[in-house]
């Protein structure tokens, strides 16, 4: 890759001159002598083989080469100052990402709500956002290659912060036949008809959870599927409420009338990986998504501005 023959500093010169209409008044700014500007920007202009500006009267105007160039030169600068940051809060222990691995069952309105209010405050931090399925949650914090998870499951040796409940309910299409019966449910007419279930992500020790006493189980890799199938008339499922409100205010989808076991409500904790000290980025995610998790999930937000 061919050097670049203009320095970041003559690109800032140059914005000096056109933002504070001159030569001397740059200089004074940069707290530079007159005649340092003026050379800068001229072996810039014969660097890049192109004039850049033009003296008029006493003023100097960009020309139009030059207007294009400085447009572009502005995102240059403001990036290497950007990374100049960053490489300065790393120097003070800010990292550098935040890994957050997800069970798919959380609301993702919550995670986005906490998310947009941390960018404001990154710094730069990037986060690295992996979204598993019950089991595959403990697993990837067990690796070591998560700082922070949320499961629906308590984690032996780790201690998780409580977070708000998740309620399951079981659903089926309208159409489908087990509301056909026009009455109160319980397992038994379960048994005979088509379960869809989630498939655990984790490998180690894949789970079980809730009822699983259908005869026949289809299995899939994620809720959104088993939403759909379900959704379609196949099979009945208990699937978040949070996930098909909609389904189920369109009439989609059907609560099943069950006599007992329709809804569950497991609770859900934050974790943070033990064998890694919380390095500030990970802390303040920590107390947003603590306080977004408590927030109805249809209120009103508006995102921060960004500075």
């Amino acid at each position: 890759m061919k050097a670049p023959r203009v320095t970041l500093d003559q690109w800032r010169t140059l914005q000096a001159v056109v933002d504070h209409g001159g030569f001397a008044q740059a200089a004074e700014a940069l707290h530079r002598s007159q005649s340092s500007v003026s050379y800068t920007v001229a072996r810039m202009q014969d660097h890049l083989g192109v004039p850049l500006l033009r003296i008029d009267g006493r003023k100097a105007v960009l020309t139009e080469a030059g207007g294009v160039l400085l447009r572009r030169s502005r995102q240059l600068v403001k990036q290497a100052s950007q990374l100049e940051d960053l490489a300065h809060h790393m120097e003070q222990g800010w990292e550098a990402e935040v890994r957050l691995v997800v069970d798919a069952a959380y609301p993702s309105a919550r995670l986005v709500r906490a998310l947009t209010a941390f960018m404001p405050q990154s710094r730069g931090c990037r986060v690295r956002l992996r979204e598993e399925v019950l089991s595959g949650v403990e697993e990837v914090l067990l690796e070591g290659v998560a700082d922070l998870a949320i499961s629906g499951f308590s984690i032996p040796g780790y201690l998780g912060a409580e977070l708000s409940d998740v309620e399951f309910v079981a659903v089926a299409h309208p159409e489908h036949p087990l509301h056909r019966l026009n009455r109160e449910l319980n397992f038994q007419d379960l048994e005979s008809q088509l379960q869809v279930v989630i498939r655990d992500s984790g490998r180690q020790q894949p789970r079980d959870v809730g009822w699983l006493g259908a005869e026949q189980r289809w299995t899939v890799g994620s809720l959104a599927t088993a939403a759909t199938f379900v959704g379609s008339g196949l099979g009945f499922a208990w699937l978040p409420r949070h996930m098909i409100e909609r389904e189920l205010k369109e009439g989609t989808l059907k609560l099943l009338p069950l006599d007992q076991g329709g809804s569950r409500n497991p609770s859900f904790y934050l974790y943070s990986n033990k064998d890694k000290p919380l390095g500030p980025a990970t802390q303040i995610l920590i107390e947003l998504l603590r306080t977004f998790d408590t927030a109805p999930l249809d209120a009103p937000f508006a995102a921060p501005e960004q500075a």
